[in-house]
């Protein structure tokens, strides 16, 4: 029989590679690894890649798994998930992974400026109804551009045609350099070359990913730069929403659009 959410919980409060700041907590600790991750947890200087709402953090895991030479935090704020990727990541002593449970609109409180590399956004909600909450709105963009290296990464991989396109207009609208993008993942051509690197790394499945597939959707997929020079604006356009119900979501209707 599989652990409760109190087992679990109690689990994520011993595990040393744990950090637990929900917002309640947030607005009144200080933040004691802000500009110490390298030297503070991870004892070397080697590049922090974040994954923004990992769930399960599969995607967290199986990519230190691929680099040990970089370091890895999956950030959610649902631990009772987040606890199978800790748990693995514990059991096989991997020593380049850690966990953050906190709200990802206050992530720029965790690290100092320069301090990340790389953002992986894995599946996001779409939030088709608030361009505020969106993961890739601008928003969040200046958000992660206060701890982001200059020019960093942000790679998008996703089940949702909105978020992909609203996505693809918000870096075209403010010129951000794309350095992949494909509307059929697996179709694409990193499955043309699957000993490429990239093809190693988008060949992790998450286990809503796996399922999506098997419903029949396309997985999408892009990259891009995130320069610290310039003002960032939202795109002026309405999108499609999505026309179906996605897993612990709520119902989508494709009858209507958004911005």
């Amino acid at each position: 029989m599989g652990k409760g959410k109190l087992a679990k919980f109690a689990d994520m409060a011993s595990y040393p590679h744990v950090f637990e700041y929900p917002f309640s907590v947030a607005e009144q600790a200080p933040i004691e690894m802000k500009g110490h991750w390298h030297e503070g947890f991870f004892k070397n200087n080697h590049p922090i890649v974040l994954e923004l709402g990992c769930g399960r953090g599969e995607y967290t895991v199986g990519l230190a798994r691929l680099y040990p030479e970089k370091n890895f935090i999956g950030v959610d704020i649902k631990g009772a998930r987040m606890w199978t990727g800790a748990t693995e990541a514990l059991r096989e002593g991997l020593p380049n992974v850690a966990f953050l449970r906190t709200n990802i609109e206050i992530i720029d409180r965790f690290f100092a400026s320069g301090e990340v590399s790389e953002i992986w956004l894995t599946f996001s909600d779409p939030q088709m109804k608030k361009v505020t909450k969106r993961l890739t709105s601008t928003f969040f963009m200046e958000r992660y551009r206060r701890f982001l290296k200059d020019g960093g990464l942000v790679h998008l991989k996703t089940d949702s045609n909105f978020l992909f396109t609203y996505t693809t207009y918000m870096a075209e609208r403010n010129h951000l350099p794309v350095e992949f993008t494909t509307t059929d993942l697996y179709h694409s051509v990193l499955v043309d070359h699957p000993d490429t690197e990239e093809a190693r790394i988008l060949g992790i499945q998450t286990y809503y990913e796996q399922q999506w597939i098997e419903r029949g959707l396309n997985i999408k997929y892009m990259r891009f730069r995130l320069p610290q020079a310039g003002r960032l604006e939202e795109p002026d356009v309405e999108i499609e929403m999505d026309d179906y119900r996605s897993y612990n979501r709520s119902k989508r209707s494709g009858l209507a659009v958004s911005k």
